[in-house]
């Protein structure tokens, strides 16, 4: 049966790949992406509708969230896929850090504004996260604007781990009530992620080396549509990330004073 997909960050790499994908299998695509020359550009090239939106700009968020569920009554799969790593600590109009706010803030804030439509329609939550989740993550609840000891690949990190709680409090909160959440590593992929970046990660991108020992989009494109669309016997288990196509456990940081930001609190 088609399923209604959005994704975000499907402007490029494996978000517009996964999209490629879902709308040859007959699926139903809505794509999201910061560049309205590029989005536009794989909407007219699929014929799916397209929204822009910079997930610098909260407000952007509020006026993405409007429109989608305007457009869409219903909601199948939302692969909350933009994300980006940085340079140079910078705060945004908003009054948050930007990576954190880029990879975290803006896609728990486009998850809860959705999140009626989300458990009417029973969907699947599929957040991309990455193994910097566990290599280079060093979360402080107290400090979730990374003020303290900044670095690029750690704001990163961190902002990727603070999505697998939120998978995992998506999980605990409302799986009974028929949503499904998972995190995933989608693995070294060429593309265009963080070309543009002031860290030592982007400077890695503009080498040869990823086109040499990474994964092509598409190929990774493939991991998106083991969630979406699972085979037999290969279910998905919600609340997990995901590594390599197997559930990874991750430590996590202890709990502090901020955790109704992160979706932690019980209250």
């Amino acid at each position: 049966m088609p399923k209604t997909v959005v994704i975000t960050g499907a402007s490029d790499g494996t978000g517009a790949a996964a999209a490629r994908r879902l709308v040859g299998d007959g699926h139903h695509v809505v794509i999201v992406g910061r560049s309205a020359v590029k989005t536009k550009a794989v909407a007219d090239e699929l014929g799916v509708r397209y929204f822009v939106a910079d997930f610098a700009d909260l407000r952007q968020v509020h006026t993405l969230a409007a429109r989608l569920a305007d457009h869409c009554p219903r909601i199948d799969v939302l692969v909350n896929n933009a994300g980006a790593i940085l340079g140079d600590r910078h705060v945004t109009a908003d009054g948050f850090e930007e990576t954190f706010q880029v990879n975290y803030l803006a896609p728990f804030l486009l998850t809860n504004l959705l999140l009626d439509t989300l458990l009417a329609s029973r969907a699947l939550f599929v957040q991309t996260s990455s193994n910097a989740a566990r290599l280079s993550a060093r979360a402080d609840l107290d400090d979730l604007d990374n003020a303290r000891n900044y670095s690029p690949v750690r704001a990163y990190g961190n902002a990727k781990l603070e999505l697998v709680l939120f998978t995992r409090e998506l999980h605990d909160r409302y799986h009974r009530q028929g949503l499904s959440a998972v995190a995933f590593h989608p693995g070294g992929v060429s593309s265009n992620f963080a070309r543009t970046s002031r860290s030592p990660v982007g400077a890695l991108f503009r080498t040869p080396v990823p086109r040499l020992f990474f994964q092509s989009p598409q190929k990774a494109a493939g991991q998106v549509l083991r969630f979406v669309t699972p085979t037999a016997g290969g279910g998905v288990v919600s609340g997990a990330y995901y590594e390599k196509g197997r559930p990874r456990t991750i430590k996590t940081p202890p709990v502090g004073p901020h955790v109704a930001l992160l979706g932690l609190d019980k209250g």
